[in-house]
Order: C-alpha cells, then sequence, then structure tokens
C-alpha cells in the first residue's frame, strides 16, 4: 500500500515538473533548433520514465541494446503485458521514439502535450476511418526520421500470455521501410496489474531481437511479418 501511495505521489509530481520544460521546448522552436527542441522532448520523457521505474523500484534487465541502430528511425514492436511497459520502453532504450497510442490518453493533461510534441499518434481502433489515418501518420512520422512504438496486440494482457498480433498495425514496416526491432518484454505485469493495480517492486527482463528488414524478406513472409514477428517476440519472452 504504501509503495503504491508513493509511485502515485512521484508520479503526480514528475509529471507537473515536466511543466518546467515547456517554454524551454518551445523557446527552441522559435530559435529555429529544431534538434534541441526534439532532443528537449526525448530527455523530459527518457528522465521521467526511469524516475517512475525507480520509485515502483522496478529492476530492469536489458539485452541486445546492440540490436538497436545508432542512426535512422526504426519501429519497435514488443509485446504489452503492462502500462509499465510504456516506462520500460520509454526509460531503457535510450532512442527517440514516438508511440502508437490508444486515443483515451488524450485525456490526461500535460501528458497528451508531450505526446503531441514527441509526435505520438492517438488511435481509436473502434473507428476504422480514423484508424487508417493513424497508420498513415506513423508512416509520415517515421519518414520524418523519428522511431516508433508499437503494441500490436492493441490491449495489455496483464498476464504472461501474449495475445494475437492485429496485422494492420504492421503495415507501418510495409509503407515505411524501417527497419522493426522485435523487443520481449517479461515481467511488467507483475509490478501493477496482477496486483489489483497496487504498485509492488520487481524484475523485469527486456530481450531485443536483430532488426528484421522488411523489403528483405520472400513475398510469402511478407504477408506473415506479424506472425514472423510475434513468434520472435515469443521465442525470448521469459516463462512465467
Amino acid at each position: 500500500m504504501l509503495r503504491t501511495v508513493w509511485f502515485y505521489m512521484v508520479l503526480v509530481i514528475s509529471v507537473l515538473a515536466t511543466t518546467i520544460f515547456l517554454p524551454v521546448w518551445h523557446l527552441f522552436g522559435l530559435l529555429g533548433m529544431k534538434g534541441a527542441q526534439h532532443k528537449c522532448g526525448h530527455y523530459v520523457a527518457y528522465y521521467w520514465a526511469n524516475i517512475l521505474l525507480s520509485a515502483a523500484a522496478v529492476k530492469v534487465e536489458i539485452q541486445g541494446l546492440d540490436n538497436v541502430p545508432a542512426e535512422g528511425p526504426v519501429i519497435f514492436v514488443g509485446n504489452h503485458q503492462s502500462n509499465f511497459d510504456i516506462f520500460v520502453m520509454l526509460g531503457c532504450i535510450n532512442k527517440s521514439k514516438s508511440f502508437l497510442a490508444k486515443a483515451e490518453l488524450a485525456k490526461i493533461p500535460v501528458v497528451h502535450s508531450w505526446m503531441q510534441k514527441m509526435k505520438c499518434v492517438l488511435i481509436d481502433r473502434g473507428n476504422m476511418r480514423q484508424s487508417i489515418k493513424a497508420i498513415q501518420r506513423c508512416i509520415e512520422v517515421l519518414k520524418e526520421g523519428q522511431s516508433m512504438v508499437i503494441f500490436p496486440e492493441g490491449t495489455r494482457s496483464k498476464g504472461p500470455v501474449m495475445g494475437e498480433f492485429k496485422k494492420g498495425s504492421l503495415r507501418v514496416a510495409e509503407k515505411s521501410g524501417a527497419p522493426v526491432i522485435p523487443v520481449a518484454i517479461s515481467g511488467t505485469y507483475r509490478i501493477m496489474e496482477a496486483n489489483n493495480n497496487m504498485i509492488r517492486s520487481g524484475a523485469v527482463t527486456v530481450k531485443i531481437a536483430p532488426p528484421i528488414i522488411y523489403d528483405c524478406l520472400s513475398k510469402e513472409e511478407q504477408g506473415n511479418i506479424h506472425t514472423i514477428i510475434r513468434d520472435k517476440i515469443a521465442e525470448n519472452l521469459s516463462v512465467g
């Protein structure tokens, strides 16, 4: 109970504290310093996520960081066990990135503002037309040089069993040409979802597989890229 109270106190305070950097972000934009503006958004999110992982006493073991290219945009495709997957992706992979995220996040003050600045794309999965536009926007973001994070299950599994991948979300790989990096996240559900949303400390394992290049796949493999990526993530998930 105390850890839960502590975590949410830190969450609220840290979110409010990030507003200090909003004028800095806008100043960089007014000065035409787009690179500095871009780094500002990235590092605010990076350190914020690490603060929250620390507040929850989450220890992350990460393997395969050398599979992430230093230059150029990529598509991080991960399984989705918990809300903590977002903090893990932001705080443990030090590469600027946007998220394909559910539209409900637009209701969260401050967080939504930073999501806009980081070029995150909101998707309403119940609206087919809007979903298509969201995927198109993801492709544009990648072509602008920003990496993307996609959770193709569409919702949290809240446990160790991975759900099916929605094929449509991985059209981003086909249309953008960006490398796909499969990311297997194990144990995040134990931090929150397995405890009726109470926060417990725990260990998380992240395994990053080598990039998959869409254009290097056979026609048959291209048609089944969602299965290939899911199988690679499943292979790297820790049991239990």
